[in-house]
């Protein structure tokens, strides 16, 4: 992946601090990170890191520019969501499980809490360099459903999980730290480096017998004991419909 370029921050007065190259930019309760990431993308550049300051919400999107075909390009979404799970980790109360359901969504103690989702530009030429890409997060902070938590177990928020209040701003500044060390990876050891980061994170990870790859396209592979056929989970179409992302809401599912 193409370096990134250095930038100071505009938000003097948040309370985030990024390390170079990012650039943040923070938007009112109102705004859209991705959608305003994604506007401003070919203007702004890579390594510009677009923050909404929320309280039920950890709202965040981040530009990049890659240097491979966008066919290949795609698969930067594992390098970022194995940013953000190890972002959550590092947060999470001890022995908290953390598990990436694939391709883009994240679940702790088995509930939902967000995801990752992906941009390019609509005109991208499959066979060249998109001029940018950008992967938006949503992570649910607190939830904001009628009910106890045991009630909606397929949900979840940090708050319930034990995550302490500054939990939003300090993943942000996590996530920027280890997509640096994601990318670095990728660029020292090629995408296998990226690889064997993420497939652990990924449900079912632990079942014996199966054996998970991805492929050069980004698709998942999976192939079983004593079985020839391998089962192949597209990836293009899963990043055009978020799993974990609700249209009607605009953020995670409940």
């Amino acid at each position: 992946m193409r370096a990134t370029r250095t930038r100071i921050s505009s938000a003097t007065e948040s309370a985030i601090e990024l390390p170079p190259p990012f650039r943040l930019v923070t938007l009112r309760e109102v705004g859209d990170a991705f959608a305003h990431a994604c506007a401003h993308a070919a203007d702004e550049g890579a390594g510009t890191l677009v923050h909404v300051g929320r309280f039920d919400l950890a709202e965040f999107a981040v530009v990049l520019e890659p240097d491979e075909p966008l066919h290949f390009a795609r698969r930067t979404l594992y390098a970022c969501m194995t940013a953000l799970a190890d972002a959550l980790s590092v947060l999470a109360p001890p022995e908290t499980p953390l598990v990436i359901e694939w391709p883009d969504a994240i679940r702790i103690n088995l509930g939902l809490v967000g995801g990752g989702r992906m941009a390019w530009p609509a005109d991208a030429d499959e066979n060249e360099p998109p001029a940018w890409m950008v992967f938006g997060v949503m992570i649910r902070l607190v939830s904001l459903a009628e009910g106890e938590a045991g009630l909606r177990p397929l949900s979840a928020a940090l708050e319930e999980e034990g995550f302490d209040s500054h939990a939003a701003d300090r993943m942000v500044e996590a996530f920027a730290r280890h997509l640096m060390v994601a990318l670095d990876t990728w660029r020292e050891r090629g995408f296998s480096g990226v690889t064997k980061a993420y497939l652990p994170y990924l449900t079912g990870d632990d079942e014996t017998g199966v054996r998970r790859d991805i492929d050069e396209n980004g698709d998942l592979l999976i192939r079983r004991m004593g079985k020839v056929d391998v089962q192949r989970r597209k990836l293009l179409p899963a990043l055009m419909q978020p799993s974990w992302f609700d249209p009607n809401t605009r953020g995670p599912r409940a």
